[in-house]
């Protein structure tokens, strides 16, 4: 049976859980539940705090986990990422006064506050920079108000709790996050449940990035309009029972699905309709 670890809370439980869902695998019902076991899939989840789960997939007590890429790099746990998810994006940078310095070359003799020791610590080591990194949880722009430091490091979205502080983004970010599938490092990917996990997973992806679009247009039209809608390998061409009219169907993204509708309709094509895509295997 899969062990597989999921956030219990936080940013990243809800979107994880729900991924889960819409790749068929059972999610508790209650915020209280910390172990689901589910059957049919040969699976079983652990709830635990996202801070910890880099941790125990490393010891190889857990097959795989659910964090974000900023929470695994600084625990400095022997787990890799093997699959981002695309939720839960943010950006970690450093802030301080206006005037302070202009980047992290800047920081030399200072002290940065983040909750993310790790992270910082060697980004500072890898720019050649002698700083020192004191560990906060919580709001960290308050520490340079209350003098425990003259640098913040923090994930950034907005800016908006930064420049209410008084404080200004500084310097190219640090790093990009996202929520990522781990595996312990050299366990690697190839076991058949590990396999399945995965391609549920970028199933769900996929369905969610892509929307199928059907469209009837004249035959000597069609090579125009499968250039607008090339899809994964080829799109699905089938006569019509009108001579000189053919029914499409293809793959499209969806952000550019009305773009799409809008050519195609343009070129003559007629009866365009998409439909979203629930689960897919490429």
């Amino acid at each position: 049976m899969l062990r597989i670890a999921i956030p219990n809370k936080g940013s990243l439980s809800g979107p994880a859980s729900a991924m889960l869902h819409e790749a068929g695998y059972q999610q508790r019902k209650e915020s209280k539940e910390l172990v689901l076991v589910d059957p049919d899939n040969e699976v079983e989840f652990f709830y635990l705090r996202p801070r910890d789960i880099a941790i125990y997939v490393s010891s190889g007590r857990l097959d795989i986990g659910i964090t974000g890429r900023d929470l695994l790099l600084d625990s400095g746990a022997n787990a890799e990422e093997i699959l981002p998810l695309g939720f839960a994006r943010s950006t970690f940078r450093y802030a301080t006064k206006p005037g302070t310095a202009a980047g992290v070359e800047g920081f030399g003799g200072m002290t940065v506050a983040t909750s993310y020791e790790g992270i910082v610590a060697k980004h500072l080591a890898d720019n050649g920079v002698d700083a020192s990194v004191v560990h906060l949880d919580g709001a960290v722009e308050t520490a340079i108000e209350l003098g425990v430091a003259q640098v913040v490091a923090d994930v950034v979205e907005t800016g908006t709790s930064l420049r209410n502080a008084g404080l200004e983004v500084v310097g190219e970010p640090i790093m990009t996050s996202e929520a990522v599938v781990i595996r312990r490092t050299g366990a690697g990917a190839n076991e058949p449940k590990v396999q399945q996990f995965l391609r549920r997973l970028q199933g769900v992806l996929v369905a969610r990035t892509y929307v199928m679009m059907d469209y009837d247009c004249r035959a000597e039209h069609l090579e125009r309009a499968v250039a607008l809608t090339p899809g994964l390998e080829s799109p699905t061409v089938s006569p019509l029972h009108n001579e000189g009219w053919v029914a499409v169907r293809a793959m499209v993204p969806a952000k550019e699905a009305q773009r799409i509708m809008d050519d195609l309709y343009e070129l003559g094509a007629r009866a365009i309709l998409t439909t979203a895509i629930h689960a897919c295997r490429l």
